[in-house]
């Protein structure tokens, strides 16, 4: 059984240490493939190292928006000569975070259409934030979508009506460990079902989102992409198919998006 994390924050400092165990985990976990995270210039920079050092990760390249405010010419030069030189498999994080305004809101939507321009003129996918934004991130994706060639909602945690409007508008869906959670959990839970079988992706967003589902308990806050199996076998439950299903559709979705080798 092959595993693709489509989300791990490998460039965190916490992982400064024992990157290279954290890397081991995975493998031995089943995860095959990590899509390493960029959301400012030092971790893009970070993320498109790690891909060129192993085989099994791949970078995007982006701006968080609670770092908007940072956008100048040499990050937009840096995405954008990264995506012409296929050194990443996605544009992002981008998006918009309404929930602790950190940047403005008009700077952060600026910001986020820059981004997307940059994965539109690559023919790149867009790896997208959302938090108490859906209107305007909405509105702003649909001015997009055409240009675009492809996006995923990154750790969805949203609403129904917004789960159905990002279907509507065809783009991949990314669970975390959230869906393991049956305190704030479990809304979503109860919408796992409803994403296509070819539209949904798994992901740990690491160090983050730890499962609280993992047995025995783990002895530190800090999650790791080998624990994906637990996000997996959370969404399979919610769906009523088997853990071997699902890693098989997921893994061949993140083929799909991110243009990787159908081999690994």
């Amino acid at each position: 059984m092959q595993l693709t994390d489509i989300g791990a924050n490998l460039a965190h400092e916490s992982f400064d240490d024992d990157r290279a165990g954290v890397l081991d985990r995975a493998a031995r976990a089943g995860v095959s493939r990590l899509i390493v995270t960029g959301s400012d210039a030092a971790s893009n920079a970070a993320a498109i190292s790690l891909a060129g050092a192993h085989e099994a990760c791949h970078a995007t390249a982006g701006l968080h928006p609670h770092q908007a405010s940072d956008w100048n010419d040499a990050l937009h030069a840096q995405i954008s000569s990264a995506a012409a030189d296929g050194q990443i498999a996605a544009v992002g994080e981008t998006g918009l975070d309404f929930f602790r305004d950190i940047s403005p809101r008009d700077v952060q939507e600026r910001v986020f259409v820059r981004q997307l321009e940059i994965a539109a003129a690559h023919a790149l996918p867009a790896f997208l934030h959302q938090r108490d934004a859906h209107d305007r991130f909405l509105s702003i994706l649909k001015e997009a979508r055409s240009q675009l060639r492809q996006a995923v909602v990154h750790c969805f945690t949203d609403t129904r009506e917004a789960l159905e409007a990002y279907l509507e508008m065809d783009l991949y869906i990314g669970i975390t460990g959230w869906v393991c959670d049956e305190r704030r959990g479990a809304g979503l839970y109860e919408l796992i079902s409803l994403i296509p079988d070819d539209r949904l992706l798994i992901e740990t967003d690491a160090p983050y989102l730890m499962p609280r589902t993992i047995r025995p308990k783990p002895r530190t806050r800090r999650n790791e992409p080998c624990n994906l199996p637990w996000v997996l076998s959370t969404v399979a439950a919610a769906r009523g198919q088997s853990e071997a299903q699902v890693a098989a559709l997921t893994h061949a979705n993140a083929t799909r998006l991110f243009g990787l080798d159908d081999t690994r």
